[in-house]
């Protein structure tokens, strides 16, 4: 019989969220496919757990499929998991899932935490309808054409941002978007875990003013009719 690949939602942050079935598959687990052997070995010591770890990131993925599908047909379970969150939301995995659906082999979700929907829901924006674009593109260019599509929908759009571009990424919003209401989520469940609130305008504003920004980021905005 064909094994079972376990799609493993890890923290995003806070190592107590990590869920006793989480836990559990991994222990069980034949393999781990991680982004980064180094990060996710840091988990499982945490845990208690030697494993056997393969990477599978965006530049690798591709190749290392067809042996993990291999592995899979040939009746082993592996646990995928990505440095944080659920594997496949702006993280690899997708190219490993269709494979294994095709070749036949079960596809489990393990579910858990999510930086974008735990974003939204602290936001206080609509939670539906909504649009999870994941990264906007890193030039400014590429980013207004990005922002002008999304312009129409009537959806709260959730995007990740680098620290390092998000100053500018605000800017490009608020030019095609207008100045909605939004969020910025940055660090969720960490130590220096932050949301700020207000028009776009607003939120880059207290972000202009700081010597620098660190961390992971969620942005949150709001649709085009949302008060």
């Amino acid at each position: 019989m064909a094994g079972t690949l376990q799609i493993v939602s890890t923290p995003i942050g806070n190592l107590e969220d990590l869920s006793p079935r989480a836990a559990r598959a991994l222990a069980e687990a034949d393999l781990v496919a991680c982004e980064d052997t180094r990060h996710t070995g840091r988990l499982l010591a945490h845990l208690g757990l030697h494993k056997s770890l393969v990477s599978l990131h965006e530049h690798n993925e591709r190749a290392r499929t067809p042996d993990l599908v291999d592995r899979l047909a040939g009746g082993e379970t592996i646990a995928l998991v990505s440095d944080a969150g659920t594997p496949l939301v702006s993280d690899p995995g997708f190219v490993l899932v269709r494979a294994a659906l095709e070749r036949g082999v079960a596809v489990e979700a393990i579910p858990g935490p999510s930086a974008a929907i735990a974003a939204l829901a602290v936001s206080g924006l609509p939670p539906s309808p909504v649009t999870f674009t994941g990264f906007a593109p890193r030039k400014s260019g590429k980013r207004r054409r990005f922002f002008q599509e999304l312009a129409p929908l009537p959806h709260t759009l959730v995007v990740f941002e680098s620290p390092h571009r998000v100053l500018a990424c605000l800017e490009d919003a608020e030019t095609e978007l207008g100045d909605r209401p939004a969020a910025l989520a940055r660090e969720l469940t960490k130590l220096h875990e932050e949301v700020l609130r207000g028009r776009l305008s607003e939120i880059r504003a207290q972000l202009a003013g700081r010597p620098g920004i660190k961390g992971e980021i969620v942005l949150v905005i709001a649709g085009p009719q949302t008060p």
